[in-house]
């Protein structure tokens, strides 16, 4: 699993500095799978129970963990897919259709994504480790 080598390699850097941040990215399939989704489910639910292992064992070393859950945010992904899939329409138009279908009636934007992250390194954040946090316009059945 490519997070737990990166983790593993960027750890013993971290620890003589005093500490750090872990932000781990996933989807909120990880907590509530869907139908047909192994194995990707699979692999989800694991970078969740990464993280709050991780959190557990690094709290000595103040180097907090945590994870970003996220789905329907505008991305290159999405674009692929909406080359491949041939729909009609400018990439605009599908990001409006498909953020049409959400709870907020949009996608989110990189930004936001970018805007959580930036809060969880930050000492803002100093109190929160272990958790895994959804950033899907409420799309999620699950906290």
């Amino acid at each position: 699993m490519g997070a737990v080598r990166c983790a593993r390699l960027a750890i013993p850097h971290m620890r003589p500095t005093g500490g750090g941040r872990i932000i781990n990215v996933t989807h909120p399939g990880g907590k509530q799978p869907d139908a047909g989704s192994v194995p990707t489910s699979v692999s989800r639910a694991a970078g969740i129970a990464m993280t709050k292992a991780l959190s557990k064992e690094l709290l000595a070393d103040k180097i907090l963990v945590n994870t970003v859950c996220l789905t329907s945010i505008k991305s290159a992904q999405g674009e692929r897919s909406w080359k491949a899939d041939g729909s009609p329409g400018t990439i605009e138009e599908y990001w409006e259709a498909r953020g049409a279908e959400h709870p907020l009636g949009r996608l989110g934007e990189p930004t936001e994504v970018g805007d959580l992250v930036a809060f969880l390194v930050s000492d803002r954040a100093s109190y929160i480790t272990g958790t895994a946090i959804n950033i899907d316009g409420g799309l999620s059945a699950v906290v």
